[in-house]
């Protein structure tokens, strides 16, 4: 039987998005976490070569695995073989490979709520059961220990991320090995979406690998490298599941797109672009935590890192999706609807992607500002 899965609403909102620019509306693009920067330079210099001198075809980059593991050693001090590394198209591709290495159909998998949209749909076409723990402000809207032992009936799996989607908070080091250490215990295996390393504005995220060598990471080019239209990411897998993610990997998907591949091996060295990207982020970060506030907006998670603010706006309304798609129309404003990231709370949230240039932040904030203040309670 055919599992039953939920749209994506941000998607909703982007259609509706997209026909209004059609129409000659100026619309700016705040419903997705997709980067506006492109690529850096030099990679998007190496592809065109590539292009000029290769047919390419399916292929699998041992430089590429190799640098991919390198970076592991150098950022976190966690030693990964280079064929721990499992190229993929994207993140979303990671994701299905770890959940198909390590659970069977019907496997009770943890996560956050609220939390990625396509983590619990994932579980939910993989027949597999998501059971979202609450976490709110006192939990800084993040999975925690404590709530995860607290657990009667111990889950097969945990599904985390740090810095998190939609909210940006990132789960300090001592948390994250208290979950390792929960997760040990009660055997539960975890899958670290670690997507958004590199993008953090109030110290650096740590790997799940530093305290469950077991653990499966997801990572992608995606956001910190600009490179989400390349579609490329990779799977860190344990040394045991090497074959079952290779077998998957193969059958479901192939390989990467060899340009890509190519490209991503030199962004990986274009520091200066990249931290220019973050630099950028940071800055708009700024603006909206300064502006947010004065449109009413105080109730928000902490944006620790990636390029999200997760808002509440229950004193303006009880329905998210209407809310945000009433302010694209007023405004040319696209948003997220918090019911996207938790079924049962987000409609009295939204989040905003700060992704896009510093001058279509400072611009939607002119936007919003008078139509948030038309709607203030009096």
């Amino acid at each position: 039987m055919s599992a039953e899965i939920e749209q994506f609403h941000a998607i909703a909102i982007s259609r509706i998005a997209h026909r209004l620019k059609a129409e000659g509306r100026s619309v700016i693009h705040m419903e997705f976490g997709q980067p506006s920067t492109g690529a850096p330079p030099p990679a998007i210099a190496a592809a065109h070569d590539i292009l000029d001198a290769d047919a390419m075809g399916y292929w699998e980059s041992p430089a590429l695995k190799a640098r991919i593991a390198d970076l592991y050693q150098e950022r976190y001090g966690v030693a990964v073989n280079a064929e721990q590394v499992i190229l993929t198209c994207g993140a979303s591709p990671a994701l299905v490979l770890a959940l198909a290495c390590v659970f069977a159909p019907g496997a009770r998998v943890a996560l956050a709520r609220p939390g990625y949209v396509a983590y619990r749909n994932t579980l939910k076409a993989l027949h597999m059961e998501p059971i979202e723990l609450p976490c709110g402000e006192a939990e800084r809207y993040q999975i925690t220990a404590g709530a995860l032992d607290r657990l009667d009936r111990t889950p097969e799996g945990l599904i985390l991320a740090s810095p998190a989607n939609p909210t940006g908070t990132i789960i300090p080091p001592a948390e994250l090995a208290d979950i390792a250490e929960v997760c040990r215990r009660r055997d539960i295996r975890i899958v670290s979406d670690e997507i958004y390393h590199g993008l953090s504005y109030v110290g650096d995220a740590r790997s799940m690998l530093e305290h469950a060598p077991g653990a499966l990471v997801v990572n992608s080019f995606s956001k910190y490298y600009s490179m989400a239209g390349w579609r490329l990411g990779w799977l860190v897998v344990p040394p045991d599941l090497i074959g079952a993610a290779r077998a998957r990997m193969g059958n479901l998907f192939l390989t990467p797109p060899s340009l890509s591949q190519h490209a991503g091996l030199i962004a990986m060295d274009c520091r200066d672009a990249l931290e220019g990207h973050r630099d950028t982020y940071a800055r708009n970060r700024t603006l909206l935590l300064d502006a947010l506030p004065r449109m009413g907006l105080r109730r928000i998670a902490p944006p620790d890192g990636a390029f999200y603010i997760y808002a509440d706006i229950s004193h303006l309304t009880g329905d998210s999706l209407a809310f945000c798609t009433d302010l694209l129309q007023d405004t040319g404003v696209a948003t997220a609807p918090g019911i996207d990231f938790d079924p049962v709370d987000g409609h009295r949230f939204m989040r905003f992607s700060f992704a896009v240039a510093t001058a279509q932040v400072q611009d939607a904030i002119a936007r919003m500002q008078p139509w948030f203040a038309a709607r203030q309670p009096s």
